[in-house]
Parts: structure tokens; C-alpha cells; sequence
């Protein structure tokens, strides 16, 4: 079933502007999201053909099935409950049947959690943007011997340069664990080639030295320490990175290179706005979605704020936040019991009652 089938046979139950327009935050460049209710014909509802949400292939115009939006609501879900509270130029159509549901029935205090929790999560993600931003990663991949150092004294050289001083090759070394230590070898060298020493790694992919067998009456030549935790941060950073040049939008990281703050500023006012949000409904038990503070919110967006006060303004709203849900006197969670009743209820309205 596409969004086109469900205007065909007016299923639609409520369709609404819905993002940055919703909000008051649009700008000339804003995109145009959608977001509705619908419900299914009785025959898919009743049978084995129930479809929970139906979207285009850009996401950006999404519906959900009326039971599906009830489940999301008492869950408090922060994009359904924006959607509920869509202010009145913003909706293209409403059944009457969909005001038997209000934002009232279904604001408790696990906004907390899914409000300032998906907000703290993508406050994280832009501390982990920053970090890639300022601190690069070549393309070149560094090899476990870069984590490898040999003991000298009181402190320790690189492995490789070790090796180049020493006019030695890594493939004639062998090397055998030492009791009681971690990552700590001692390194004997087989400079004719016979002893069978299978060398400090076997190829450059290795995530580990290989050991060997060694004869009782060999010396070693040196002790060697591998940081097998560096080399694993290493490459859960690496990986991350890369992942991260391949997937990221070009055009919005150009834009945040232009502005020059090292951070996700459209993602960070949004964060910011959904903080606001939060504080609002436990402040003042309900929730407003269009923002009145649109001018502070797109100066975050345009990158006039540097890293460091937008962080400190969400912890500032966090703490707040806080305050409120400490002193709230909004239900723990929705009142499951009656707003499934006006699931029911609407339902019965839709299909008849049996």
C-alpha cells in the first residue's frame, strides 16, 4: 500500500506540516516533512495484512496506523507527541474523531527519558563529530608494530625504529610470553634464518605477535612491550572515522567547515529546541512545539555559537530539566488503561462495533 493508496480511499485521519515549519524554524532552504495518521481497510485491519507505517522513499513524508500512533504515544515518543501537538496552520486535515485524542491524556514523566535521553544521546554523537572533525585519522592504516616498543632503560623506543637501528628485520625475531606480565615478550633474534622463528607478526593484517619456539640456551636481545589496548582503541577509531567520511552529508559538514565550530550546528539546535521542549512539559505540563525562540536557535544552527557554550547550555538545560521532573506532578507513565479505551473507541467509530 503506498501513501497514494490511502488518499484513493480516504484512510487518512490527520496529515500535518510537520519539522522546521512545524517549529518555526524554517528558513528558505527548509525542507517540507509530513506527517499523518491513517487507518487500514477492515479487511487488512482484521486479517493478516496489517501495516504499522507507510513512508516515501525519502522518509520525509511518513504516516503511521492509528494503532501504531497510540502505542508510540504512550511510549512518548518525542516525534509522535510533536506530531499530536501540531499547531493549527500546520494541519492539512483532521477527522473529527482524531480529537478524542489530546496531548494531555498522554505527557508523563517518561518525556524524561525520551525527550532529554534521545537529546543527551545526540549530544554525545556531536562530542564524537567534534573529536573526528579535530582529530583526523590518515587513510593509511597504521599496523600493530606501531604499538609495539622495545624497553631500553628507564623508558622505551618504537619498535621500528628499534629494528632500523639495529640493521634487524622483524620477520627473523622470535619471541616467547613472560611469566606473570601482560604484553610483555622477550624478543631473541635468528640472524642466519634457521631457527624457524616465526617473527613478531606473520603479515600486516595481524592483530597480534605470534610466538615462538625457542631454543633453552638462546639469549635474548631485548624485551618487548605490545599496547594491545592502544592498538584496539586505534582501530575502533579508525573504523569509526572512515565510516563516518563515507556516510556523512557533504553539503551540511561544507557548511559546518565554513562556519568553522567543529560541530553538527543544525543537529545541535534541534537538540537544544528538544531540551526546551522537555523543560517546557514538566514545567508547565504541557507541550508547545512552534519555538519563541527562533532568532537564538538559528544563530546555534548558522554556527555563531562556539562548541563549548552550546555544550554548556545543554548541561544548563539538563539540570533544569531535573529540577522540574523532581517537583512534576505529571503521572509516571500515560494511563495506559484509558487511552487504549479511546484506541477502542475510535476504532469502533472506524469499523463498527461487532
Amino acid at each position: 500500500m503506498t501513501i497514494q493508496d490511502l488518499k484513493n480511499k480516504n484512510l487518512l485521519l490527520f496529515e500535518a506540516i510537520s519539522g522546521s515549519r512545524a517549529f518555526g524554524l524554517a528558513t528558505e532552504n527548509s525542507d517540507t516533512d509530513i506527517r499523518g495518521v491513517y487507518y487500514l481497510p477492515k479487511e487488512d485491519f482484521f486479517g493478516l495484512n496489517y501495516i504499522p507505517q507507510i513512508s516515501n522513499e525519502t522518509n520525509d513524508i511518513t504516516y503511521y496506523e492509528i494503532g501504531r500512533f497510540v502505542e508510540l504515544l504512550q511510549k512518548n515518543n518525542p516525534n509522535i507527541l510533536e506530531v499530536l501537538a501540531s499547531p493549527e496552520d500546520c494541519i492539512l486535515y483532521k477527522h473529527p474523531l482524531m480529537d478524542h485524542l489530546k496531548t494531555e491524556d498522554f505527557l508523563s514523566k517518561l518525556c524524561k527519558d525520551t525527550f532529554a535521553g534521545y537529546a543527551v544521546s545526540q549530544i554525545k554523537k556531536a562530542k564524537g563529530l567534534n573529536k573526528k572533525i579535530l582529530n583526523p585519522i590518515d587513510k593509511e592504516r597504521k599496523s600493530f608494530l606501531d604499538f609495539c616498543f622495545i624497553l631500553d632503560g628507564q623508558g622505551s623506543v618504537l619498535l621500528k625504529q628499534w629494528l632500523w637501528e639495529n640493521e634487524k628485520i622483524q620477520e627473523k625475531c622470535g619471541l616467547i610470553n613472560i611469566d606473570h606480565t601482560k604484553g610483555i615478550f622477550a624478543l631473541f633474534y635468528d640472524k642466519s634464518g634457521t631457527l624457524g622463528y616465526k617473527g613478531i607478526i606473520q603479515n600486516e593484517e595481524a592483530n597480534q605477535v605470534s610466538v615462538s619456539s625457542v631454543p633453552k640456551d638462546e639469549k635474548p636481545v631485548a624485551y618487548l612491550f605490545c599496547n594491545l589496548d592502544a592498538y584496539s582503541v586505534y582501530c575502533k577509531d579508525y573504523r569509526e572515522y572512515w565510516k563516518w567520511v563515507a556516510e556523512r552529508n557533504e553539503d551540511r559538514y561544507n557548511v559546518n567547515q565554513t562556519h568553522g565550530q567543529n560541530y553538527d550546528s543544525k543537529n545541535m539546535m534541534h537538540t537544544i529546541r528538544l531540551l526546551q521542549s522537555c523543560e517546557q512539559i514538566f514545567r508547565n505540563h504541557s507541550l508547545q512545539i512552534r519555538v519563541d525562540n527562533r532568532d537564538e536557535l538559528l544563530d546555534i544552527k548558522a554556527g555563531n555559537w562556539s562548541y563549548e557554550t552550546v555544550v554548556e547550555k545543554t548541561e544548563n538545560l539538563i539540570e533544569s530539566i531535573e529540577h522540574y521532573h523532581s517537583v512534576s506532578l505529571l503521572p509516571e507513565s500515560p494511563d495506559l488503561e484509558k487511552t487504549t479505551k479511546i484506541l477502542v473507541q475510535i476504532r469502533e467509530q472506524l469499523y463498527g462495533k461487532s
